[in-house]
């Protein structure tokens, strides 16, 4: 069985994922920690709670911003 990508671009760089595949999923793939980034998705900043229900496709951009602590 032949597998359906989606390409998306992530940080500007082109990436291809399952057709069926969510953020949230997308994200956990990349191994980031959801609690300190912030997503930008097709030019708008995108909550948390709301990854899961976004169901990506082709050509969508992302922006994974990471949030670092310091002092």
């Amino acid at each position: 069985m032949n597998k359906v990508y989606n390409t998306i671009f992530i940080n500007g760089q082109a990436f291809n994922c399952a057709k069926s595949m969510s953020l949230k999923e997308l994200l956990v793939y990349l191994e980031f920690d959801l609690s300190l980034i912030v997503i930008e998705y097709n030019n708008n900043i995108v909550n948390s709670y709301e990854f899961k229900n976004i169901f990506l496709k082709p050509q969508d951009k992302i922006e994974i911003i990471t949030i670092v602590g310091g002092g």
